[in-house]
Formats: structure tokens, C-alpha cells, sequence
């Protein structure tokens, strides 16, 4: 009888660990960004967009030299299944550069196809030295758009030797239905390239995806419930009518800032979403915009807004 006794011993504490690792594995699901969300969400629209090339490594760094919580960037996807940062699945007339030197010019820059492109011939592209010719203030520099992976490692490694605060990323799927299959992957796919990387580095925990297409954000909430969503929204169809389309209620709601007003803002909250309006650039409506109890704000300019008084007081400045 003393074997079965042991046996049955050992079982239940196997079964006991099972249970511990199980209810250990739950917990670090439900400690995602929305459970630690900042006072006010600062975030540095594709990086510093402002003063150094979007979108890349070194914009992502000259970011966290401000008080910023969270780093937005978009995603695409290169032939060989890679998730690039980029704006756009293709090269951008306004600051691509050909392999050759020659710029990329609009008639051709569709042609420059990511999603037809590995990553070893996107990395040939320039997208820094030639400036932005909307910013102005853009320092250039010669830059190539980075794999995600190296970016958040860079990042990450930058935190641990300059010991700041961390950040959260908040990384929009470039998406739209007419682009399946020609310039993105169906959204399944998408929506699961992206989320193994972001698992592999162990990041999930303070990541939010977001996105004007609904269907990378359902795959998403399919794939994983605890990953914090956002919709991103640039149209006159109304809250209500926007969440219908989504299907269910987002962590956070983020329009276009043009969009919001107190009324806006008050049926966010209602809804128990945070609103995150985008992309604010000028310090005058930045600060009226904070003044209308938003949770935080996206800019090309975070020198700028940490400039602004009420912006300061929400990231406990002053």
C-alpha cells in the first residue's frame, strides 16, 4: 500500500505546481499596459518625428531624453515575414532614398513594394538623409528603417544602461482591407507575426496595438484578450457607430484630435476607455486639449509638450 501512498503523494504536488505555475502564468497576462497606464501617456509619435528620421532607431532614442511613457510606431511586413517600422508598406517619396542614391520620386514609390521586398533589400533604402520637408526642425541623417525586434532591443538596452523610467510601446498595424495580399498580409497573419515577436522579446506586458483597421485589432483579441487595444479613428461616424464596426469596447480610444471635444471625452470615460488623441504638434492645443481631461496625447514634438504647464503637473513635473 506505502507505493500508491507515495504516488499519489507525488501527484498532488505535481498537480499543486500545475496549479501554482497556471494562476503565475494568469497573473503576468492580466499585468499588462493597461494595469500600470501612466497618470497622462505622453507618447512620441514614430519616435521623435520632429527632430530625427520617424520611425527609426535612433529617433526612438533621442525620445526618451524627455518625459515621454510610450513610444508609437507603425509596423509592416517584408517578404520574408519580418516586421519593419515603417509608415507606409512602401518607400515614401518625401524621404526615401533608392539603393542607387537616386530619390525615390511619387510617380515610382508605390513600385518600392515592402511586402514584395526582404528585409536585406529594404535595409539598402535610406530614410533620414534627405530630411522631411514638413518638419523642418527634422535633423537629417542617414538611417534605414530598423526590424522591431532591433528596435525594442535598443531601447530596452538604452533603459538598463541610463536607468530611466520604462516606457510602454504603442504599435499601430499599417493595415486597410484594399491593401491585403498586394502590400499587407491578411490580418490573421499580421496579427500573429506580430504577436509571436512581441512574446519572443517578452514585451507584451506593456505593449498596446493599435490600428484604423478593425480587423488586425479583432485578430488580436482573438489571439490574446489581455493584449490592450486601440482604435484608432479619423472619421465623422461617431463613437457609438465606431465601436460597433469594432465589434466590442477597446482599452482606449484615440482619434484625431481635430474629433475631440469635452463631450467626447466624457462619453470615453463612460464607456471605461481612455481617450489618447494624435497628433498634436503646437503647444496651444496641447494644452487645451490636456485641459479637456484626455489620458494622454501623441506629438512629433515631445520637447514641446513637455513645455506645457498642465502637461507637466499630469506627469507630476511640477
Amino acid at each position: 500500500m506505502r507505493p500508491i501512498v507515495l504516488l499519489s503523494a507525488t501527484l498532488l504536488m505535481l498537480l499543486l505546481n500545475s496549479a501554482c505555475s497556471s494562476q503565475e502564468t494568469s497573473q503576468k497576462n492580466i499585468n499588462n499596459a493597461m494595469s500600470s497606464f501612466p497618470e497622462f501617456d505622453l507618447q512620441g509619435h514614430r519616435g521623435a518625428r520632429g527632430l530625427l528620421p520617424e520611425n527609426t532607431i535612433p529617433s526612438f532614442l533621442k525620445t526618451l531624453e524627455y518625459e515621454i511613457k510610450t513610444l508609437e510606431f507603425d509596423v509592416v511586413v517584408s517578404a520574408d515575414s519580418k516586421i519593419v517600422l515603417s509608415h507606409e508598406p512602401w518607400f515614401h517619396h518625401h524621404i526615401s532614398t533608392k539603393p542607387n542614391g537616386e530619390p525615390v520620386t511619387p510617380d515610382v514609390a508605390l513600385q518600392h513594394n515592402m511586402f514584395r521586398m526582404t528585409y536585406t533589400e529594404i535595409a539598402e533604402y535610406d530614410v533620414g538623409k534627405r530630411g522631411h520637408m514638413l518638419f523642418p526642425e527634422q535633423m537629417p541623417m542617414p538611417a534605414v528603417k530598423p526590424l522591431m525586434r532591433d528596435a525594442i532591443i535598443a531601447v530596452e538596452e538604452y533603459i538598463v544602461e541610463t536607468g530611466r523610467e520604462s516606457i510602454f510601446y504603442n504599435i499601430e498595424t499599417k493595415s486597410q482591407e484594399e491593401w491585403y495580399d498586394v502590400f499587407v498580409p491578411q490580418p490573421e497573419v499580421f496579427a500573429r507575426l506580430l504577436y509571436n515577436e512581441l512574446k519572443e522579446l517578452d514585451v507584451l506586458h506593456k505593449v498596446f496595438i493599435q490600428s484604423f483597421d478593425v480587423r488586425t485589432l479583432q485578430e488580436m483579441r482573438a489571439i490574446d484578450p489581455n493584449v490592450p487595444l486601440v482604435l484608432l479613428v479619423q472619421n465623422l461616424y461617431g463613437l457609438e457607430e465606431n465601436l460597433r464596426l469594432l465589434g466590442f469596447t477597446p482599452d482606449v480610444y484615440s482619434p484625431n484630435y481635430r474629433l475631440v471635444d469635452e463631450e467626447m471625452v466624457k462619453e470615453v470615460h463612460a464607456k471605461g476607455m481612455k481617450i489618447v488623441p494624435w497628433t498634436i504638434n503646437d503647444t496651444k492645443t496641447m494644452k487645451t486639449i490636456t485641459n479637456m481631461g484626455v489620458d494622454g496625447l501623441i506629438t512629433d514634438y515631445p520637447n514641446r509638450a513637455v513645455t506645457v504647464k498642465p502637461i507637466r503637473q499630469r506627469l507630476g513635473l511640477n
